[in-house]
């Protein structure tokens, strides 16, 4: 069962495997292909109408500070080990040995006026990439706690169990499988916690409907023993880029990720480069591609019309949808799904983590999450990309955007 949290306890990751999965399988592909590659990763904060206080950022640097106390118990070892064979015997002794080093991160305050208490704090961490690529999420999963601790304090955990249920209840009653995606953006592991209990019940009380996959979290994955769910992210395929060039970054990308996980399911990211250089580049592709970003609702038909092409069967497809999910748009991306002829999963992150009203407005308007991103910023000296299927969410240097766009004949 989740416990409630202790205010004296300094925020930080509860354990070293307070974090994605997919930063695991990420690391182990790293120091297999790219171990002695330097990078940069760096903090974007969208909102700009969203300030942080000073308070939030000095408490914010002392956590950091205190990350050195994480390290891989033996438990956790084991644990990994019996439930994670894809992790060969060599990297869970990397990780065993794994400790974070603050002195990678750089943190500043930068007041919205001279002497205000509020404004944006920048967040850059530069080293090896097999080392920095475990900040991005303990970082903002710290932030955001932090920041609802200190900063905006005008909400309370009342209801979130029976939230969480209720939300598991109607996805499963829908028939959908599901996954619990939300660390980067919990409002603390408290919630987090409270979800993940509250969705296995919710699970147990609706057999034979829907399925909750798993989780996200390692931790918590192993604490409630169920799957820990992910394989790759953005970065992999923004890095590779910068460094072996963009006209081939995905297919390259997914190779050499099928060198390190020749046994296991590949899941493809589509949107690293926009959609339609994937489809360019890596058209046959079979096994489960992951959507995040841009119109959800017309992925599935550019996908099916895609494979009906090369004469793929599409109905052996499978969908994984992540971005910005509720209840609404999971519904009816399962039922477009259904007619069109794909299988559809669902990552569901903030909706289930961050999901909150404001106690002022007597529950009538949203405290909302921070919308807050860590991207790796440079490789070698070369500057990474992503060009979304959303305008919005494009980042890196400026030039390089619009030479792959170029590239890729996308708009700009």
């Amino acid at each position: 069962m989740a416990s409630e949290p202790d205010p004296g306890v300094v925020i930080l990751p509860r354990s070293i495997l307070d974090t994605d999965l997919y930063k695991l399988t990420m690391q182990q592909a790293v120091l297999h292909h790219f171990p002695s590659v330097q990078v940069t990763y760096r903090f974007t904060h969208r909102d700009a109408n969203v300030y942080f206080t000073r308070s939030c950022y000095e408490q914010f640097v002392v956590a950091i500070s205190q990350f050195t106390a994480l390290s891989l118990t033996s438990d956790e070892r084991v644990w990994l080990q019996n439930t994670c064979p894809y992790f060969k015997p060599a990297y869970i002794d990397y990780l065993s040995s794994y400790r974070f080093q603050p002195s990678q991160v750089q943190v500043a305050f930068v007041p919205r006026e001279p002497d205000s208490d509020e404004g944006r704090i920048e967040i850059e961490a530069s080293g090896l990439w097999a080392e920095t690529i475990f900040w991005e999420v303990p970082l903002m999963a710290t932030l955001s706690e932090i920041y609802f601790m200190t900063a905006d304090k005008d909400w309370t955990n009342d209801g979130q169990a029976e939230l969480a249920y209720e939300k598991g209840s109607k996805l499963l009653e829908a028939g959908c499988a599901f996954s619990e995606f939300g660390t980067r953006r919990r409002r603390s592991y408290h919630v987090q916690d409270v979800v993940v209990d509250q969705l296995i019940r919710a699970e147990k009380d609706h057999p034979g409907t829907g399925k909750l996959i798993g989780t996200s979290n390692v931790h918590l994955a192993q604490k409630y023993g169920i799957n820990p769910i992910g394989t790759i992210a953005h970065e992999w395929f923004m890095g590779i880029g910068a460094m072996r060039g963009y006209e081939h970054a995905n297919g390259i990308a997914l190779d050499l990720w099928e060198e390190v996980y020749p046994d296991s399911a590949l899941v493809a990211l589509t949107d690293t480069f926009s959609t339609k250089a994937f489809f360019q580049v890596r058209p046959e592709f079979r096994e489960a591609m992951l959507i995040d970003s841009g119109d959800p609702f017309a992925f599935a038909p550019q996908a099916k019309e895609v494979y009906e092409r090369l004469g793929i069967n599409h109905r052996e497809m499978t969908i994984i949808y992540s971005d910005s999910l509720d209840l609404d748009k999971a519904l009816a991306l399962r039922k477009q799904c259904e007619e069109i002829g794909l299988i559809p999963t669902f990552g569901i992150g903030t909706f289930f983590t961050n999901d909150f009203k404001s106690v002022s407005s007597q529950g009538k308007e949203k405290s909302r999450a921070l919308n807050m991103v860590i991207k790796l910023a440079s490789a070698n000296g070369l500057p990474c990309i992503k060009i979304s299927d959303d305008l919005m969410k494009n980042t890196g240097d400026r030039e390089t955007v619009s030479r792959i766009k170029d590239l890729f004949e996308l708009p700009k």
